[in-house]
């Protein structure tokens, strides 16, 4: 159960079922029930899409209709299961439905959480009201699950955090993965030269949506501490709310008035153009204020780019300090989550990067140490046969 697959994917965790649940249907039957109208038949694989009731979001406040959606696919997509051995949910959106199912259908509850939402307080600018409501859902559906998979060690201290009730031994660390055929360093550059970056010069580059999570807008402050001229690649887009589309656009413009060389692409590129930006850039940013695993910087180690990282959640179990990149401090503020110290962030992140920028030699060390990283540890081969593995034993007993 998942809120995004193929086409509809924007965010790591759908990245992570796309991959998974393709993985899995080379040693199990697999169903995967998302949103949106589709339906495909591959073998062992069965995509099986829904939508929102359109009658209940009529009238509704744009906030807190995401909320409702939910609630509704998670209501439609519980009624199409039959005959299945075991639940399987990905993100609050669709806990309900694995709760659901667990009940009406009796069959064990896995629960794979990619955040947390006590831990994502900004999500009420995105949500409204409708934060209560996800909050909720969440809550209801991991303290009733049999299984709860943390994406990292990191992850599983956030959850008995969040939720003490939850017993230790139920969570389940299982990272993230990666397609070590598919994300691999390339020499094309036509999307470079597509989307108006200079080859020839080195750049910085970020992947990913714009969110207050993913902390994009902290890496534009810290655009003017950067050596001048620096180039710039910002790949952002799908924003979360207006607000944060709007402050994004003004900090992007006061940047360019110090740095005219940030280029902006305001979407979200392919994969083969991602994997081309990756290739060539200097040194990737992931500047996130929470991150229980990160997965965007497994593409980058595998396409051989060094990391600039946060110090925070699973990226600390993933980019490996003066190995595969640097990590920078990160202090917390205790209620928002965000940065304590906003510009002493920016600045540390500067100045990390500057220093690789500084130094190519180091960075194609990084880049060699971060591909052998991700092969020796994150293939999703090895991710499905643990998945499967704790599936068979959570359906042992409860069949008796």
């Amino acid at each position: 159960m998942t809120r995004e697959y193929p086409p509809h994917v924007y965010g790591g965790a759908g990245v992570h079922v796309e991959y998974l649940s393709r993985e899995l249907a080379k040693k199990i039957e697999v169903e995967v029930h998302c949103w949106g109208n589709q339906k495909l038949d591959e073998g062992n694989l069965h995509v099986r899409g829904a939508e929102p009731w359109a009658e209940l979001l009529q009238g509704t406040q744009e906030k807190f209709a995401t909320a409702l959606e939910a609630m509704s696919l998670n209501l439609a997509q519980v009624k199409t299961l039959s005959a299945i051995d075991i639940v399987h949910t990905h993100t609050w959106y669709v806990s309900m439905a694995g709760f659901l199912a667990k009940k009406l259908f009796n069959i064990p509850f896995v629960l794979t959480t990619h955040s947390l939402e006590p831990l994502r307080a900004w999500k009420a600018e995105q949500l409204g009201s409708g934060y209560a409501m996800s909050s909720w859902m969440e809550r209801t559906a991991i303290l009733d699950a049999d299984a709860v998979i943390a994406v990292s060690k990191g992850t599983k201290a956030d959850i008995l955090r969040a939720y003490p009730e939850v017993a230790p031994e139920k969570i389940h660390v299982i990272y993230n993965g990666i397609d070590l055929a598919e994300y691999q360093k390339t020499s094309d550059t036509a999307a470079l030269t597509e989307y108006g970056v200079d080859p020839a010069v080195p750049y910085v580059l970020f992947v990913g949506r714009i969110t207050r999570q993913k902390g994009v807008t902290h890496l534009v402050e810290a655009i003017r501490y950067l050596p001048r001229n620096t180039q710039v690649v910002l790949c952002a887009g799908a924003p979360d709310t207006p607000e944060i589309a709007t402050e994004m656009r003004q900090k992007v413009a006061e940047a360019r008035r110090v740095n005219p060389r940030v280029v902006w692409i305001e979407k979200m590129v392919t994969k083969a153009e991602a994997i081309q930006l990756y290739s060539h850039a200097r040194v990737f940013c992931c500047p996130s204020v929470y991150e229980p695993f990160g997965i965007i910087n497994l593409e980058a180690m595998a396409c051989q780019a060094p990391v600039v990282a946060s110090a925070t959640g699973g990226i600390l179990e993933v980019v490996i300090e003066g190995e595969t990149g640097h990590l920078v401090p990160f202090e917390p503020d205790p209620v928002t989550g965000f940065p304590s110290n906003p510009e002493r962030f920016a600045r540390d992140l500067a100045a990390r990067i500057s220093s690789l920028l500084a130094n190519p030699e180091k960075c194609r060390q990084f880049g060699a140490a971060g591909r052998r990283r991700v092969e020796e540890k994150f293939s999703w081969s090895a991710i499905a046969d643990q998945t499967v593995e704790l599936y068979r034993k959570l359906i042992k007993p409860w069949r008796g």
